[in-house]
């Protein structure tokens, strides 16, 4: 009787897992690469030449913009150009007979066309969130100029867009109805709606922040790293220290079209709570060191705790080395020190974010998710930080969020079009 209540469904996946499937059946033809999966660790016999990864660069190199998203090669569009390669896409009659779709997309095109008899006319819809390292245009809600002219002329595919998603529709817009199989196997009604999907990273944050959150809200998590993700008014992006902007939807009775633009601009760190563990702090000493520990004071110490080599965000520097000495006699002094300097890399990177354009330029509320959000000490040190780059006039609160759950985050997008 409870699933009877259900008015829609929204599907949550990680971002760039993806699949191919066949244009007319929506049946399995590639299996799934996964979000990790890199291009480079494809098996490939080095003593027969250029390996099929290399001329994917190639051609990504030749036609995909500097320091574009999409330039990854963990991204969906590698993965599609590898599967170019590996076997053509296009049929002897010179027809395209496969179609890229997310994680997301194919569940969901699952739950609207299994069962039905007629699949001619089955097509794919994807959403922003879920296309962006595919290469689409997030502000111009298109497949730019340049992917089509990298698909035609670099993978000679005759027709791009008939291996692209036919829709690309905004994270909780309905698109469809379950199919009558689907509800019947389940005891959903009959006219459940499908809505455009999201990532699970991005589901997290509407998790915690709700599906309508004011511009300067903000979610941390502070989990093995460290992630940032902040509403702003303004698109911001630095490929190279891994900043990029998620079109944020907005649910209005005038439609999105009337409702200002705003973007979930994001940074992720290699710092983290990684570095606890590495050190050996138990979870009993570090809630009784904790406990001991004024969060009103600073640590003499300087610390930039990284586990290995290299950082991203809020630097990009590769070469960049731990630091974690001097090393105290006292654990308390020096896990004073590594959550000190944690929260200064979480200080630093909404700097840097409001440096780059985010509007406001400081958030308003940071809500903490992870395994760092049980700390009630730790947070209150980084409010007390982060109110250090706070200009006149500004404030800002730092609080445990109290979903963070992806599955949450994708119920709420699914019932954000539903007003009552």
């Amino acid at each position: 009787p409870g699933l009877l209540k259900v008015k829609a469904i929204c599907v949550s996946g990680t971002s760039a897992t993806c699949l191919l499937v066949n244009r007319h059946s929506l049946d399995v033809s590639r299996e799934a690469r996964m979000y990790n999966y890199d291009i480079f660790s494809s098996p490939w016999d080095y003593d027969n030449g250029e390996s099929p990864a290399e001329w994917v660069m190639e051609v990504i190199d030749q036609y995909v913009p500097e320091k574009h998203t999409a330039r990854a090669t963990t991204g969906s569009l590698a993965k599609l150009l590898l599967w170019i390669e590996e076997e053509s896409l296009v049929d002897d009659e010179g027809e395209v007979k496969e179609v890229l779709c997310h994680q997301s997309d194919y569940v969901s095109m699952s739950l609207m066309n299994e069962g039905l008899k007629d699949k001619e006319k089955c097509t794919v819809t994807s959403d922003w969130h879920n296309c962006l390292k595919l290469g689409y245009d997030v502000q111009r809600r298109e497949f730019p100029t340049w992917m089509h002219t990298l698909l035609k002329e670099g993978a000679d595919i005759p027709d791009p867009e008939s291996i692209l998603p036919s829709k690309v529709v905004s994270p909780g817009e309905p698109f469809g109805v379950i199919s009558p199989s689907v509800a019947s196997k389940y005891g959903l009604s009959s006219n459940v709606m499908l809505v455009g999907g999201t990532t699970d990273s991005n589901a997290a944050f509407f998790a915690a922040a709700g599906a309508k959150p004011e511009v300067g809200t903000a979610v941390t998590s502070l989990g093995s790293t460290l992630a940032m993700k902040q509403l702003s008014k303004t698109f911001v992006e630095d490929a190279s220290r891994g900043v990029y902007s998620h079109r944020f939807p907005r649910f209005g009775a005038g439609g999105e079209d009337d409702e200002e633009d705003a973007w979930l601009v994001g940074g992720a760190s290699n710092v983290g709570c990684a570095i606890l563990r590495q050190e050996g702090f138990s979870n009993e000493e570090l809630a009784q060191l904790s406990a001991e520990i004024d969060p009103d004071s600073d640590s003499p110490l300087s610390y930039y705790p990284l586990t290995k080599k290299g950082e991203r965000f809020p630097v990009a520097d590769s070469a960049k080395e731990p630091v974690l000495t001097p090393k105290p006699d006292s654990r308390k002094e020096y896990l004073h020190g590594i959550l000190q300097g944690i929260g200064d890399v979480e200080r630093d990177g909404f700097r840097i974010l409001g440096e780059l354009g985010a509007s406001p330029n400081r958030p308003n509320v940071v809500l903490s998710c992870g395994g760092g959000s049980k700390n009630d000490m730790w947070i209150s040190m980084r409010e007390r930080r982060l109110k250090d780059i706070c200009e006149e006039g500004q404030h800002v609160e730092v609080k445990r969020a109290s979903n963070t759950e992806a599955s949450y985050g994708a119920a709420l997008l699914a019932a954000a079009s539903f007003e009552d």
